[in-house]
């Protein structure tokens, strides 16, 4: 028997959602043959079946979401291997009986024996009445264990067990009854602040025990409270629309990726000139043989990687209560899909690459990401990203970080505009440029503003001195 399972379609995909079945119970099924269609924040993807033999069952529904790693289906060598499975499930009913007589451990009233250690000093280490939520105490306990009987995801199981909720008293409306993060805050907005919402800041601090803490305590959870919007009531005017999968799967990561993250934004004026005149010298001649117009993205992505010589740092991950560095530069762009969504494909050893090389492939790859043809390995192992809102005009962009990464740069509008230029005698005059900002959006906890800021100059420097007809 094999299980199939939810695979992880991407380094920070947590979930995903099951569209549609390639095969029914009891179809033949072979390896490596697609067997189901999945739909997560970053792609749609046909997934194989990593068995060969008969569906014998199928665990999860179309339109039904569910966490990484959870069962889905089972495929058996054999057709009618499907009986087995009951009797494997009659074994249990004779330990049933078996377990009566354990039942006379009413001896089990061991118990008993604790008030004689409560009247002790206990006693005083008791009175607290909160002691009576130990769980708390130990919040990876009570929560966990009635969170975990449900399918959630863990931005949704952290906000039940932060706020001491019993999930089974919340509504949920995603798929299959599924409990949103939306559901949660709902539930607190109409609930109001509950006693136990002060325990996770006493479980954080571990000095609990300590008496003047609790006094301090209830203001952290105020605003966490306040920092959810309340419920809003669409009035008769107004237009619902719900979340698709996309929308909403971006909505948490975004969230996630701030309360992670010490964001920091660093921003420079950056002179295109000499690009700009790469681009009128050679852009006709570049159309007529790749096929696409020359943008400033390559130049930018370039002129990146090379700044990541001198600054490999920014190239990087937070670990462990360490910075991993990663050797190989992974370029994530990201894509627009036709102002519904945002996805960030992944140029890989884009240090190996050259400026017209890589253009192309952010080409192709964002015409796939639009037509919703990218696979598993074009969204994975991106290590720094770079994002353009620039085509749109924008001033200054402070983009939220790619997590697991720790830094993104923004490429935004680029215009002409008189700017001091100085000539090699050293006089100035005034001359008419392509001038824009490039932002840097940095993990704080990996880098100190000086680093963030040396990067952000070397690329300027670069974009403005490179001898970029030589890359054409």
């Amino acid at each position: 028997m094999a299980e199939i399972v939810m695979p992880q379609l991407g380094e920070t995909v947590t979930e995903g959602t099951i569209t549609r079945w390639m095969k029914k119970v009891g179809d033949p099924v072979l390896q490596d043959e697609v067997l189901f269609e999945v739909s997560t924040d970053k792609v749609d993807s046909e997934v194989p079946s990593s068995a060969t033999g008969f569906l014998t069952q199928i665990l999860v529904q179309e339109g039904e979401t569910v966490d990484v790693g959870t069962a889905i289906a089972v495929v058996e060598a054999e057709a009618g291997a499907t009986p087995p499975q009951p009797v494997a499930a009659t074994p249990p009913p004779p330990p049933a009986p078996a377990t009566p007589p354990p039942a006379p451990q009413p001896v089990v009233e061991t118990p008993p024996p604790a008030p004689i250690a409560y009247m002790p000093p206990p006693a005083p280490v008791t009175p607290p009445p909160s002691n009576f939520r130990p769980a708390n105490a130990d919040p990876v306990e009570t929560p966990a264990s009635s969170a975990d009987a449900l399918l959630l995801s863990p931005v949704v199981r952290k906000l039940i067990n932060e706020n001491g909720l019993d999930p089974a008293e919340i509504d949920g409306t995603g798929a299959g009854g599924r409990v949103t993060r939306s559901d949660v805050l709902n539930y607190l907005d109409r609930s109001g602040p509950r006693p136990q919402r002060s325990e996770p800041a006493q479980a954080v601090i571990t000095t609990e025990s300590r008496k003047p803490e609790p006094a301090p305590a209830p203001p952290t959870p105020a605003p966490v409270q306040q920092s959810h919007a309340p419920a809003v009531r669409a009035g008769a005017r107004d237009e619902i629309i719900p979340f698709d999968n996309i929308r909403r799967r971006t909505a948490e990561h975004m969230v996630r990726s701030k309360a992670t993250s010490a964001h920091t934004l660093v921003a420079i004026e950056v002179d295109f000139e000499a690009v700009e005149k790469v681009r009128r010298d050679s852009g006709a001649t570049f159309k007529a043989e790749e096929g696409f117009s020359l943008t400033y993205l390559p130049f930018v992505a370039r002129a990146v990687i090379e700044a990541m010589r001198n600054y490999p740092k920014v190239n990087a991950s937070v670990g462990d209560d360490s910075l991993i560095v990663h050797k190989d530069v992974n370029l994530s762009i990201a894509v627009d899909l036709n102002l519904e969504g945002l996805i960030a494909p992944v140029v890989h050893n884009a240090d190996t690459k050259r400026m017209r090389g890589i253009a192309r492939e952010i080409k192709d790859l964002a015409d796939r990401a639009r037509a919703r043809q990218l696979s598993l390995d074009d969204i994975s192992g991106g290590t720094f990203t770079i994002t353009n809102p620039g085509p749109f005009g924008t001033f200054m962009t402070g983009p939220i970080i790619n997590q697991p990464q720790i830094a993104i740069l923004s490429t935004d509008g680029i215009k002409r505009k008189p700017v001091v230029v100085t000539h090699p005698d050293g006089t100035e005059s005034i001359g008419i440029h392509s001038v824009g900002l490039l932002a840097l959006s940095f993990d704080h906890r990996a880098l100190d503003g000086a680093y963030a800021s040396a990067f952000l100059a070397q690329i300027k420097k670069i974009v403005e001195e490179w001898n970029w007809a030589q890359e054409v």
